[in-house]
């Protein structure tokens, strides 16, 4: 049995590594969508990867750029474009909430220049992911926090800072200034405590109108509701998959009663209430509130 281990063999195993080298795995990894360079630096050979195109389990979007059909288009765009993907466009991928998924992508752009349909943003202050083409995750909160409405804003930090993953001080350090003004009023809509995106969503809402809010509170022998304002009306928000088995409703009705042996008044709402229907809430809210003195 031959033991020769000099460069004729290494170049057989490099060889034989290439030829069992899958490339629909191989393009997954590096986020389903990578550059020529990329892949051929990773061990792929270029008739591996012409013949996985010519089986169309792998599409070239571009001269130079490959991706797998069901690639994110914001990955496509951003490889395409020479960018990197940012603010709503790389919530999702770092796990964050968002509470409507982008109409457009959001990309930083060489240069300072994206394409008309395209958001950019300019500042990049951490380092990038190291496989995926995306920003670093604390890039991708303030440039939420410059771009979205505040409210979604806040939903998208609520998550990181909530997750543990940046504190308040750290991103309000890169918020200083004049022009940073809009960004730091969103983040003074974050608390960190909410424990869904309409939560954040109901807790502003709430607080606008005037009335004073205490969240995440414990209550005896009843446990942590969403809400309790003023004092005595309980809210909690929530969707109906939470509550679809009999047990769970079970569970509500013995909470409901207790509340109201203890005092309080009670009102559940639905994402589609507060989210579409926040006029509808807030008028529900004036009625129970005006059948006591509010403090």
């Amino acid at each position: 049995m031959s033991t020769d281990s000099g460069p004729t063999a290494k170049r057989q195993m490099r060889i034989d590594w290439t030829r069992v080298m899958d490339p629909v795995a191989l393009l997954r990894s590096a986020g389903s969508v990578a550059r020529t360079a990329q892949l051929l630096e990773r061990g792929l050979t270029r008739r591996t990867l012409a013949a996985a195109v010519q089986t169309g389990e792998i599409q070239q979007v571009q001269r130079g750029v490959f991706a797998l059909p069901d690639a994110p288009p914001e990955f496509v765009a951003a490889l395409t474009t020479n960018s990197l993907v940012t603010c709503a466009s790389a919530a999702r991928h770092y796990g964050l909430w968002l509470l409507h998924e982008p109409t457009a992508h959001h990309l930083t752009c060489p240069g300072g220049r994206c394409a008309p349909h395209l958001n950019h943003h300019r500042r990049r202050s951490v380092p990038v992911d190291r496989r995926l083409p995306v920003v670093g995750l604390v890039d991708v909160l303030i440039h939420a926090l410059h771009c979205l409405p505040p409210v979604e804003a806040a939903v998208v930090v609520e998550s990181s800072l909530r997750r543990g993953d940046t504190v308040r001080t750290f991103l309000l350090d890169r918020l200083q200034g004049n022009r940073n003004g809009k960004a730091r009023a969103a983040l003074e809509l974050v608390s960190g405590c909410a424990e869904s995106a309409i939560e954040v969503v109901a807790r502003v809402m709430f607080r606008r109108t005037g009335y004073f809010v205490e969240t995440q509170v414990r209550i005896d022998d009843v446990g942590r509701v969403d809400f309790v304002l003023e004092g005595f009306l309980v809210v909690e928000v929530d969707g109906d998959e939470f509550h679809s088995t009999r047990e769970a409703r079970n569970r509500d009705r013995r909470r409901n009663n207790e509340l109201i042996a203890r005092g309080y008044l009670y009102l559940r709402f639905g994402y589609g209430d507060v989210t579409f229907r926040r006029d509808d809430v807030l008028e529900q809210v004036r009625t129970v509130l005006s059948g006591r003195v509010v403090r």
